[in-house]
């Protein structure tokens, strides 16, 4: 039977597509300090005053370090092919470096294990904005060293896993973890730097080269992708032709291109725009980085939650080549105010598959969801997956080779600087109890699965 989103419109997927549901680390295990984990940035940035609505912290979360075996069973009965987590880097290396605590990796142990029992695909993330503070103290992605202590960790990671795990994924949203946490100070660590953040992304770039040949040194048949949060740039129609098609391609540059050239095209975009003229940073970018960098992807993982409008700077001489903008049409809003934008996925993707053709490899979507508020009756959450996951089809259907879909996320979790004030999860959670209670669109997703399980019955029944 084809999936069908809320308007009825059938849709059909590509044997062998894979549905999944992703979480992280920092949001959901809680457990801070426990069994020897070192503290990352995320647990001091979250007790500098005002810097998390409320005081909110992740010391507890969903406590899904202690609860690992109910959250597993909860999705053996969504039905998942597959599962996005992201392991603690100082959970494993409490330093970042050096000593191995065993007990971290004694635990994402038994999370493969449990997986696999349930039938599920294990998709780790090696980082997913938790950084060890003790390589912020020496400068974190700043310094050109984390890259290699990047490298260490993923070896570290893969001799214990590897014989159960081969699919992989370096880096979750490196575009995000410069910007917010490097250029605006608004996520761990809270570094104001501006475009003085830039290091910061060709660092997390060379940390992913190293960590994939780490990975496939080490795991027979590894495939490894990296996440990037991706977004269509878009103008308004009442736009300043040149200068807002400039501040659009500036913003392209610095949002997209940044982070997806290096690695499907072996060099950097053009970044005159930036007031970056020296094609080696002033000595950030080293002879073979970009050779490190530019390895082939095994598949390109993409985060997709709304398009972005700019326009030109109102004030050319503030630093940066654009504004941010409102768009003009009135379109639905999430509850953290997004605009909810399917046809922009298909928008992304074609686009994706137009610029870097034979380059790109094979797509994910690595995340795709949208906040709502609490309570288990969540039409709009339905109709948000429904919808997007009907624009996935739309792409597919002009040839997009995209292979997967992980929702976000399987469960309520602490949402960054937002706290949890903000609620993603297919699974609603009580943060006094712990208590999880699946939502509507829980449902609506198993029987989504279900049914594409039953067309790949029926098909290899024809065969």
């Amino acid at each position: 039977m084809p999936v069908t989103t809320s308007s009825n419109t059938p849709f059909q997927f590509p044997d062998g597509f894979v549905w999944g549901a992703s979480t992280a680390a920092y949001q959901i295990e809680g457990a801070a300090g426990e069994d020897g984990k070192g503290p990352s940035i995320w647990d001091t940035f979250v007790r500098r005053p005002g810097a998390v609505r409320d005081g909110h912290t992740g010391d507890v979360a969903c406590d899904h370090y202690h609860r690992l075996d109910e959250d597993v069973a909860l999705m053996r009965r969504l039905g998942l092919d597959a599962y996005r987590f992201s392991l603690s880097w100082p959970r494993i290396l409490p330093t970042g470096a050096g000593k191995v605590e065993p007990r971290g990796l004694d635990f994402y142990d038994r999370l493969v294990d449990a997986l696999l029992g349930a039938g599920i695909e294990p998709t780790p993330t090696l980082f997913h904005w938790d950084l060890p503070q003790a390589l912020e103290d020496e400068g974190g992605w700043l310094n050109r060293e984390t890259a290699y202590r990047f490298g260490e960790y993923a070896a570290v990671v893969a001799e214990r896993l590897g014989d159960r795990v081969t699919r992989w994924i370096t880096l979750n949203e490196p575009f995000v973890h410069m910007s917010f946490g490097y250029g605006f100070g608004v996520h761990a660590p809270g570094r104001a730097l501006m475009l003085d953040a830039l290091p910061v992304a060709h660092h997390q770039l060379l940390g992913h080269g190293l960590a994939s040949a780490a990975l496939r040194a080490d795991v027979p048949g590894a495939r490894v992708l990296v996440a990037n949060n991706c977004t269509p740039v878009r103008l308004r129609s009442d736009a300043r032709r040149t200068e807002d098609a400039a501040a659009a391609s500036a913003y392209d540059v610095l949002h997209n291109r940044l982070f997806n050239d290096p690695l499907l095209l072996g060099r950097y975009p053009d970044l005159t725009a930036y007031g970056m003229t020296d094609p080696s940073w002033g000595g950030v970018v080293r002879d073979g980085d970009l050779d490190t960098i530019g390895a082939p992807l095994d598949g390109l993982g993409v985060n997709y939650y709304n398009p972005t409008w700019v326009t030109a700077p109102a004030d050319p001489a503030g630093g940066l080549p654009f504004d941010l903008a409102e768009p003009e049409e009135a379109y639905e809003r999430s509850a953290f105010g997004w605009p909810v934008v399917p046809d922009g996925l298909t928008e992304l993707l074609t686009g994706l598959a137009s610029r870097y053709g034979g380059a790109l490899p094979p797509v994910w979507i690595t995340e795709n969801g949208c906040s709502q508020p609490a309570g288990l009756r969540d039409r709009a959450r339905i109709d948000y997956l429904a919808g997007h996951i009907g624009a996935i089809a739309r792409a597919v259907a002009e040839g997009v080779d995209v292979r997967g879909y992980f929702t976000w996320s399987l469960l309520d979790n602490f949402e960054w600087a937002e706290g949890y004030h903000q609620r993603f999860g297919l699974v609603e959670v009580d943060f006094a109890t712990g208590l999880r209670t699946p939502r509507a669109s829980f449902e609506w997703y198993r029987e989504l699965i279900a049914s594409q399980r039953s067309h790949r019955s029926q098909l290899s029944q024809r065969s």
